[in-house]
């Protein structure tokens, strides 16, 4: 076979060579030890929660002053969204990733571009020529039901699955036959010539696992499909060599691809990355973990955690506890600083499947914000609320100084409460406030009787006065519990209920219901001066 002659006949309109983009695209000229890595992203328009996930990257290359970058790998152009680019940038704003380089909205920044798979053909097209030219690359002309065909004797003969040795069909094709089936407009792909043995296996160093020895590829595996567009395999490869990449973080499901990838490098002559595989997002469903999934785990789109209004902070400060497993004990001893304060490692990552728990992240969250204060609560409730509740935004936007007043309840002290963990949870719960959208969602205790629940209320009301400090109301409080047959000790009630009513706990949560609509509820004497004397009246009034 005349390899140049082929090649030739392969990629007549590609006249460049790799020393050209040798030239073009230099090694980057950062300190030593700097972490050049980025997220790329298919077009698809589903942001999902593996893409914060592997995002952790910027805060290494911020760590060493290396560079984060943003690549669109867009060579499945069926699965393209309009507007998908834009959603991933958004996203990643939103959560404070920020890229050095790469695609943006307007098109890209950058001297490493085009940072767009679609827009670099050419390179892609001048490596494949050159390993045409060295005879590793030859085109194939087997038909998708060739291939099933193939696919189907090796299971039944339970061989080794792909494309490889007797069963690669095109390998050993003459430049004569090539000719001809190009002449008559046969369409092929470009196959890499591998010498690799299914029986070796070569070590790999990946930055989260160590060490892994994984079965050398021996497949003929498709470099440049039918279109002259790249596959993942090919195309990240060259760009990452390219964009000097010196890390690809990614799921642990590309582990399977990974021979793929370091044989490329290799053949090539070009220096590994250090690849760092991320453990898969597990969730428990039963009594078993399994991967989360886009069709039943709405919790898997980032936009789910944007609609709830999980505060940015608080979701990152929950991924770190996955990511690293000396995280939380750094955020116990530094629970006010913020998470980028943490210095993060590829070491101290997991290699099991990282556990998703929801009801975690809700508890971080709910601290968080609890730490928080009112102003901050009030500004991210109110951006939350532009965009999801317009009505409260108008609301809120109204009787700022009411709001806040409402927010602050609780709020500060040693044990401030923690009511709530996303803006969504917030705009529930701070509901009971505003005349215009309180509802009792509670009943009146069991222990307290219709008559009861009129001589509270009666009463409570003949003795308020706002006037009165905390401790005053508190003391006419239990002297109302103590003259209706109420415990003011609930120890005492439980040791003998058979001597009263009830206790004062009943007693307050008459109070709450006919005030908040709830019988959990903040502070009542703080919602009271909240509320204001006419609405705190009228409400009572209207529940006795």
């Amino acid at each position: 076979m005349d390899n140049q002659a082929l090649a030739a006949l392969l990629f007549p309109d590609i006249t460049k060579s790799i020393a050209d983009y040798e030239a073009l695209y230099p090694p980057r000229d950062l300190p030593d030890g700097a972490v050049v890595t980025r997220i790329a992203p298919s077009p698809t328009g589903f942001v999902h929660l593996g893409n914060l996930y592997n995002a952790i990257g910027e805060r290494l290359a911020r760590q060493t002053n290396g560079v984060f970058y943003l690549r669109i790998e867009d060579t499945d152009q069926k699965r393209e969204v309009e507007g998908a680019v834009e959603a991933v940038i958004d996203a990643m704003n939103f959560y404070g990733v920020k890229f050095d380089e790469g695609a943006t909205v307007e098109g890209e920044t950058g001297k490493y571009g085009p940072y767009r798979q679609r827009q670099r053909k050419e390179l892609y097209q001048t490596i494949a020529k050159s390993l045409v030219e060295r005879g590793l690359a030859y085109p194939c002309f087997c038909t998708e039901e060739q291939l099933t065909e193939m696919r189907d004797e090796q299971m039944a003969n339970k061989e080794n699955i792909g494309y490889y040795g007797k069963y690669a069909a095109c390998r050993d094709l003459t430049l004569e036959q090539v000719q001809e089936k190009i002449s008559a407009g046969l369409p092929w792909v470009l196959r890499f010539r591998s010498s690799g043995d299914a029986e070796k296996m070569i070590p790999v160093q990946d930055g989260i696992r160590g060490e892994l020895h994984v079965q050398e590829n021996y497949t003929d595996f498709v470099l440049l499909k039918s279109d002259g567009i790249p596959t993942y395999h090919f195309a990240h490869v060259c760009d990452d060599h390219f964009m000097r990449t010196t890390h690809v973080i990614r799921d642990e499901s590309w582990l399977a691809t990974l021979p793929i990838h370091v044989q490329m490098f290799d053949t090539l002559g070009w220096q590994r990355p250090v690849y760092c595989h991320t453990a898969t997002l597990m969730k428990m469903d039963g009594e078993s973990k399994r991967k989360l999934s886009k069709r039943k785990d709405p919790e898997l789109a980032l936009s789910y955690y944007r609609a709830e209004g999980f505060p940015p902070e608080a979701v990152w400060l929950y991924l770190l506890t996955v990511l690293n497993s000396n995280f939380e004990e750094w955020h116990m001893a530094n629970p006010d600083a913020n998470s980028r304060e943490f210095t993060f490692s590829l070491e101290k990552m997991s290699s099991s499947g990282a556990l998703f728990d929801l009801a975690k992240l809700d508890n971080i969250a709910k601290d968080y914000l609890s730490r928080q204060s009112a102003d901050m609560v009030y500004d991210g409730l109110l951006a939350w609320a532009k965009e999801y509740d317009t009505a409260l935004a108008a609301r809120m936007e109204a009787k700022a100084d009411f709001f806040r007043a409402a927010i602050s309840v609780g709020r500060g002290g040693d044990k401030p409460r923690k009511d709530y963990g996303s803006w969504a949870q917030a705009a529930k719960f701070l509901s009971f406030y505003d005349s215009e959208t309180f509802v009792r969602e509670d009943e009146c205790p069991e222990n307290v009787s219709a008559e009861d629940r009129k001589a509270i209320l009666t009463g409570y009301l003949e003795t308020l006065n706002f006037a009165d400090t905390p401790e005053e109301w508190f003391a006419k409080v239990k002297e109302l519990t103590e003259q209706l047959g109420y415990a003011v000790q609930v120890k005492k009630y439980k040791k003998n209920p058979e001597l009263y009513k009830g206790s004062i706990v009943d007693v307050s949560n008459l109070i709450r219901v006919a005030l908040t609509g709830r019988q959990n509820s903040p502070d009542l004497w703080e919602i009271s001066h909240v509320l204001g004397e006419a609405e705190t009246r009228r409400r009572i009034e209207e529940y006795q």
